[in-house]
């Protein structure tokens, strides 16, 4: 039984091998795609800007723009002999001693070098009685100094500047900088599709009616599709599986034409009527089977790649909804966002703070657990974490009320009140 890190780190090195091998991402689909559209994203190509930003000197205050040659010294008069606005520049030819007023924004006249701002100047003592249509003189009430509140053109970005990098996971600043930029659409890469599937007689269809007391609903495919809904993939769904090896066969085998990546719910343990494993091994082969971790043990990945041009890769997760969380939380997430090309430094990372346990935990030494934990700040600011008392994994109420996970190293055993503890605070709270 593998560890979770080491598995974790296998499956890091499988689909960097994916990547650069079996589906090479210089290989990859390319498509266009609207910028508005674009967030999650992963751009398929580096991005230069056209222009300088600025574009030209502009003001960063509202003040008054002074020819070059002017004295800057406090006491020193400075005539004004017009304006210039955000989207409309002054266009005068301004001597040393003269100014104008300008505006946050607003295009600094090419013979002026500095921009003194207006709290500097005596402007409030005199604008009730000013006629702005007329030259009009303003004193400094400080000294200023050459080059003060300009942002100079070019500062930010010189065009022909590489703003973001292929591998980039668009995000709403990135949008922001583009839209900036003028960049109306993006190239980026084609999604990853991504088949998801349940197995289980018991199982029902959400919306469908229980016939039976021994029927349940298939949480677990909605589940994974809301944690699968940030991704740039495509997600196609096979339903519900009966648990019938030629049933089981035949819809792995068109899956596995069909996608990137498959995940399946149940049927990965060792019961009689549990198929996965016997059909993965048929049509493909398991890397590994079982991790050392609590919820989540039966957790299968592998490969789907007989008589394929490329593998597709296979995560086959246990059928408790608690068990189907931790694992596409810890192994599916991850991987997904690397094979899609996203850099490292642009996939997210887990959030995990540490915490003074509240109440006395319960552990069994050999597996790293999740606990479930509602997480929260004491008065003093300090964080405090209180788990629940039962822990089994198909208590799905308890996973809605909790916030985090309390994770605990698989040498740990129990844990007494006020310990600290590292808790993962669950990705959706803190997007």
């Amino acid at each position: 039984m593998i560890t979770m890190e080491a598995l974790q780190s296998a499956i890091k090195q499988r689909v960097e091998d994916y990547n650069n091998n079996d589906f090479s991402l210089k290989q990859r689909a390319i498509k266009t795609c609207a910028l508005q559209d674009s967030r999650n994203q992963i751009l398929a190509q580096d991005i230069a800007s056209n222009f300088d930003v600025p574009r030209q000197n502009v003001s960063a205050m509202d003040g008054y723009a002074i020819a070059q040659g002017s004295t800057l010294s406090a006491d020193s008069s400075i005539e004004i002999i017009g304006e210039s606005q955000a989207g409309s520049a002054f266009t005068g030819q301004l001597a040393a001693g003269q100014g104008v007023r300008i505006f946050t924004g607003a295009v600094v006249p090419d013979s002026c070098d500095t921009v003194i701002m207006q709290e500097n100047t005596n402007f409030a003592e005199i604008k009730d009685t000013l006629d702005k249509s007329k030259p009009y003189a303003i004193t400094l009430t400080q000294t200023a100094h050459i080059d003060s509140n300009i942002r100079k053109q070019g500062e930010e970005i010189e065009q022909g500047e590489a703003v973001l990098k292929v591998g980039k996971r668009l995000n709403p600043t990135d949008i922001s900088l583009l839209a900036n930029l003028g960049i109306s659409q993006v190239k980026v890469f084609e999604p990853l599709i991504v088949g998801v599937l349940a197995t289980g007689d018991e199982l029902v269809a959400v919306g469908d009616e229980l016939t039976s007391l021994a029927q349940i609903y298939n949480s677990n495919t909605p589940t994974l599709k809301t944690l699968l809904a940030d991704l740039p993939v495509i997600i196609r769904d096979y339903g519900i599986i009966p648990d019938n090896l030629d049933k089981t066969t035949a819809a792995i085998n068109e899956a596995m034409q069909e996608c990137n990546v498959l995940i399946s719910t149940a049927g990965v343990s060792v019961g009689d009527y549990d198929f996965l494993t016997t059909v993965i091994e048929q049509l493909g082969q398991i890397n590994h089977y079982k991790v050392a971790m609590k919820p989540g043990k039966p957790f299968v990945f592998g490969e789907l790649n007989k008589d394929l041009d490329k593998p597709v890769l296979y995560f086959g997760l246990p059928g408790n909804p608690l068990s189907t969380v931790v694992g596409a939380l810890q192994f599916v997430i991850p991987a997904l966002w690397q094979m899609s090309g996203a850099s490292v430094s642009e996939q997210p990372m887990q959030l995990n703070v540490k915490a003074t346990l509240i109440n006395d935990i319960k552990k069994s030494v050999g597996r790293k657990d999740f606990q479930r934990g509602v997480l929260s700040q004491s008065a003093a600011g300090e964080y405090e974490v209180e788990c629940f008392s039962r822990q089994q994994s198909h208590r799905i109420k308890q996973l809605s009320l909790a916030n985090c996970f309390v994770v605990l190293d698989k040498d740990s055993g129990d844990v007494a009140a006020n310990s600290e503890v590292m808790v993962q605070l669950f990705p959706w709270l803190h997007r």
